[in-house]
C-alpha cells in the first residue's frame, strides 16, 4: 500500500526532508507530486523513525509550495529489461531517448544489483578483440575482466571508447553485445556517441544510456547502475557476452561528492566521501563470469585524471579494485599519435588468461614480453641520447632507439577506423623485432624466431 505525506519540511541542495514518515526503507522510490499535478521521482537516502531524507533526480524548485506531497511506493528503482533494449538509446534513468516506444518489460530488475558472490565466480577467460594493438597485443582484454582507461582532459578517450564499442568482438562466434553508459558528458559528446553508433551500425548490438552535463547531477549516480543491470540481464538471462563501457567515472565521483556535501558528511581525501572506495566497488565488482552461466560481463570504465595525477583518489581507488589499467599519454598525443597509449605504465593483470593456442596464438606471450622490454630499453636510450648525444651511443643502442621510434609510429599509432586483428598485430610485432640483432631476442623461443622472423625480415625489406 502506498503512503502519501504532505509535510516536506526543507530542501538542502539535491535533498529534501519529509517529516512524519513511518516505515520508510533505504533506496525506496518516492513519487513527489507538485501542486500543479506534475510528478517527479526520487529515492530514500536515509530513513529514520519519523522522517526520511530523499534524494532528488530533478529540480527541487516549487517543492515546498502548498499542495506538494510525497508518495512512498515500497519499490526500488527498476529497469524494464527486455531483449528489445538492444538497438535502443535511453537517458540516465532508463527512459527512451530515441523517440521509440516504451519497452514491454520481460522482467523488472532492481538497478542496485549486487557484486557477484566470490564462491560463484568463474575465472575470467577467453580473448576479446578490440582491434587496437596496444590493447589486444600488450594489455589483452579477457572476458569477465574489468580494465579501466586512465585518461586526462583533452585526450581522445571518447574516440577510443567509440572505436572499442564498434570494433569489439569475440572470436568463437558467441552472441556479443555492448552496453554503453555516458555520465555528465557535454551535449556535443553525447551527439558524437549516438551518431557513431548509428553511422557504423554498432547500435544494433548495443544499449546506450546517456546522461548529459545538462541533466540532473544526482542522475549520474543511477546511470551506471541502470547500464550494469541491463548488462546482467543480457549476460545471465540471455547468455550473451557483454562489454560495458562507462564514461566518465570522474563525473560520477563528482556527483557522489556533491550529495555527500549536501548531507554534511565528514569529507575524505580531496573532499570525496570516505565511502568512495566501497561505492566504486559496488559497480566494478558486478563484472565477471558466473559458474554454470554462458554469458559474461566485461567492464571498461573510463576516467579523466584531474591534472593528469594518477595518485588522485579516483584513479588510485579504481586501480585497487580493477585488474590493471590502460593509461593514455599526453606526450604521445602532442606528437599526433593516436590512440596515444602509454605502454609502460599500462597493465592487464589477466592478460595471460586470454593468450595462447586456441585464443590468440602460441607465441603471443613471448612476443609481448620481448616487445615490452625492447621498448623500455629504447626509451631509456632516448633519454640518454638527449644528455650525451646520439654520437655517444653504440650500434646496439641506435637499433633500440630506432625500435622505440618505430614502435610508437607503427604499433601504437593506428587509424581511428583501423581494426587490426590479433594476427596482424603479432605480424607487426615481428617486423619491429627484425630491427634488433637476433642475439638480442632473448625473450622469444628459438623455434618461433625461425618460424616468424625470416618472413618479418622479408616484409621489412
Amino acid at each position: 500500500m502506498q503512503r502519501e505525506y504532505r509535510n516536506l519540511s526543507s530542501v538542502i541542495g539535491p535533498l529534501v526532508v519529509v517529516e512524519g514518515v513511518e516505515g520508510a526503507k533505504y533506496d525506496e522510490t518516492v513519487e513527489v507530486i507538485l501542486a500543479s499535478g506534475e510528478s517527479r521521482f526520487w529515492k530514500v537516502l536515509e530513513a529514520h523513525s519519523d522522517r526520511a531524507l530523499v534524494q532528488m533526480f530533478e529540480s527541487t524548485q516549487g517543492f515546498l509550495k502548498e499542495g506538494a506531497r510525497a508518495r512512498f511506493t515500497w519499490k526500488t528503482l527498476e529497469l524494464a529489461a527486455s531483449p528489445d533494449m538492444l538497438g535502443r538509446i535511453f537517458d540516465g534513468r532508463g527512459r527512451p531517448k530515441d523517440g521509440g516506444p516504451e519497452l514491454i518489460a520481460e522482467k523488472r530488475l532492481d538497478i542496485n544489483g549486487a557484486a557477484i558472490n566470490p564462491a560463484s565466480r568463474a575465472q575470467p577467460n577467453d580473448f576479446i578483440q578490440t582491434g587496437i594493438t596496444t590493447l589486444d597485443l600488450l594489455n589483452t582484454l579477457v572476458r569477465g575482466q574489468k580494465l579501466p582507461i586512465f585518461s586526462g582532459a583533452g585526450l581522445p578517450h571518447n574516440k577510443i571508447a567509440a572505436q572499442i564499442a564498434r570494433q569489439a568482438a569475440v572470436n568463437d562466434g558467441s552472441d556479443f553485445a555492448v552496453v554503453f553508459a555516458a555520465m555528465g558528458v557535454p551535449f556535443e559528446e553525447a551527439e558524437f556517441f549516438t551518431s557513431e553508433f548509428h553511422k557504423t551500425g554498432a547500435l544494433e548490438r548495443s544499449v546506450l544510456f546517456i546522461n548529459t552535463a545538462a541533466d540532473p547531477v544526482v542522475e549520474r549516480i543511477a546511470t551506471p547502475r541502470y547500464a550494469l543491470t541491463a548488462a546482467e540481464y543480457l549476460a545471465f538471462e540471455r547468455d550473451m557476452h557483454v562489454l560495458v563501457i562507462l564514461t566518465d567515472m570522474t563525473n560520477y565521483a563528482e556527483a557522489l561528492r556533491e550529495v555527500s556535501a549536501a548531507r554534511k558528511e565528514v569529507p575524505g581525501r580531496r573532499g570525496y566521501p570516505g565511502y568512495l572506495y566501497t561505492d566504486l566497488a559496488t559497480l566494478y565488482e558486478r563484472a565477471g563470469r558466473v559458474k554454470d552461466k554462458t554469458g559474461s560481463i566485461t567492464q571498461i570504465p573510463i576516467l579523466t585524471m584531474p591534472e593528469d595525477d594518477i595518485t588522485h583518489p579516483i584513479p588510485d581507488l579504481t586501480g585497487y579494485i580493477t585488474e590493471g589499467q590502460f593509461v593514455l599519454s599526453r606526450d604521445l598525443h602532442n606528437k599526433g599519435i593516436y590512440p596515444c597509449a602509454d605502454v609502460l605504465p599500462s597493465l592487464s593483470r589477466l592478460k595471460d588468461k586470454g593468450q595462447g593456442d586456441g585464443k590468440t596464438r602460441k607465441d603471443h606471450g613471448w612476443v609481448l614480453n620481448q616487445v615490452y622490454a625492447a621498448y623500455a630499453r629504447g626509451k631509456e636510450i632516448r633519454e640518454l641520447a638527449v644528455i650525451l648525444g646520439e654520437s655517444a651511443l653504440s650500434d646496439a643502442d641506435r637499433q633500440y632507439l630506432r625500435f622505440a621510434n618505430e614502435f610508437e609510429n607503427r604499433m601504437v599509432r593506428q587509424g581511428i577506423d583501423e581494426n587490426r586483428t590479433i594476427i596482424e598485430s603479432l605480424t607487426l610485432a615481428w617486423e619491429l623485432m627484425a630491427i634488433l640483432p637476433k642475439n638480442e631476442l632473448k625473450r622469444v623461443k628459438p623455434d618461433d624466431i625461425e618460424k616468424y622472423l625470416p618472413k618479418a625480415e622479408s616484409e621489412a625489406a
